[in-house]
């Protein structure tokens, strides 16, 4: 689900939208007989400029996704100061994967062992264990 318009959401378009997806999540979850604090959102940020991912950041967001390796190194760099969880979720090329290992914390969709042991060799050793789905 889009946020809002790419790179121009407004911050109340953007607090009308989250909280209404926090209300579909919460009802989704009652109806599987989970507690909505088991679901993650992750809000796909590719595409929309660091002052949108920083607005949704101050609404509560803490997930984001990216599938623009070139895109995403820079916003992750900025927003570095809040602590924000960064997901990788696209394909991954193997010439991307020293990037992806030392700015990621997760990698979604990993689906060759040469990507997983490239990017476990290439994981900075003072870095939390990179989270993988496989």
């Amino acid at each position: 689900m889009l946020i809002g318009p790419q790179n121009s959401a407004t911050a109340g378009i953007l607090a009308d939208n989250l909280q209404s997806l926090r209300r579909q999540i919460a009802a989704a979850a009652r109806s599987a007989d989970r507690t909505e604090d088991c679901v993650t959102l992750v809000a796909v940020s590719k595409g929309h400029a660091e002052g949108c991912v920083r607005a949704a950041a101050a609404l509560g967001l803490r997930d984001f996704g990216e599938s623009y390796l070139q895109e995403a190194l820079p916003k992750i760099d900025q927003l570095r100061a809040l602590g924000l969880v960064w997901h990788f979720i696209g394909r991954i090329q193997a010439n991307k994967t020293r990037a992806i290992a030392e700015c990621f914390d997760w990698v979604h969709g990993l689906e060759r062992l040469s990507i997983a042991e490239r990017l476990s060799a290439q994981r900075p050793h003072y870095a939390a264990p990179l989270e993988v789905c496989i």
